[in-house]
C-alpha cells in the first residue's frame, strides 16, 4: 500500500503561501522523492521568516521529531534550494542560512540583525538592469542579488549602522 505525502508549505515570497500541491508538483517535476522527512524540513523553513542555519532548523525540528539527523536536514535544504523552494544566504564566518521561497525569479533583502528575509520581485530590479545595460554596454543574462542591511524594526536600535 502506498502512502501518499501532502508536503504543507508556506512560502514567503511575495506575500502568498505556496500550497502543498504547488510544493509536491514541483518535487515530481524535478523527479525528487516526496518523503516524510523532506516534508517535515518544507514545512518547519516555510514556517519561518527569517532564514536559519541548517543547525538552527534542525534544533527547532527535533523538539517534535526526534530522529531526523542533521545531514538528514542539509540533504532535504540543498535539495530545496535546487527546486527553487528555498534559498541559500551566506552569514558572515560564511556560515549559510536558508530561507523559504517562491521558485519564481525574485531577489532578497536580509536583515543582517534578525535575519528576516524579503523577496523582491523581478519589476523592482529591471531598471537597475537596464541602467547596467546603457551605462556599462553589458547585457545581464542572469542575476541573482541578495541586499543585505536593516529591516524597518531593527533600524531604530542601530545607532552607528553604516549607511551607502
Amino acid at each position: 500500500m502506498r502512502t501518499r505525502i501532502i508536503v504543507k508549505f508556506v512560502g514567503v515570497a511575495y506575500g502568498a503561501p505556496m500550497s502543498p500541491r504547488r510544493t509536491t508538483a514541483t518535487y515530481v517535476a524535478t523527479g525528487r522523492r516526496v518523503t516524510r522527512q523532506r516534508s517535515i524540513v518544507a514545512e518547519a523553513l516555510g514556517r519561518e521568516r527569517v532564514a536559519l542555519s541548517a543547525q538552527e532548523l534542525h534544533e527547532r525540528i527535533r523538539a517534535k521529531h526526534q530522529r531526523i539527523g542533521l545531514a538528514t536536514v542539509y540533504r532535504a535544504l540543498e535539495a530545496q534550494v535546487t527546486d527553487g523552494t528555498a534559498t541559500r544566504l551566506e552569514r558572515p564566518g560564511h556560515v549559510y542560512a536558508y530561507a523559504a521561497c517562491a521558485p519564481e525569479h525574485h531577489h532578497h533583502l536580509v536583515c543582517g540583525r534578525c535575519q528576516r528575509v524579503e523577496d523582491v520581485a523581478e519589476e523592482v530590479m529591471r531598471p537597475m538592469l537596464r541602467s547596467v545595460r546603457e551605462k556599462h554596454d553589458f547585457q545581464v543574462d542572469h542575476a541573482q542579488l541578495d541586499l543585505y542591511g536593516l529591516c524597518t524594526r531593527c533600524r531604530p536600535q542601530a545607532v552607528d549602522a553604516p549607511r551607502l
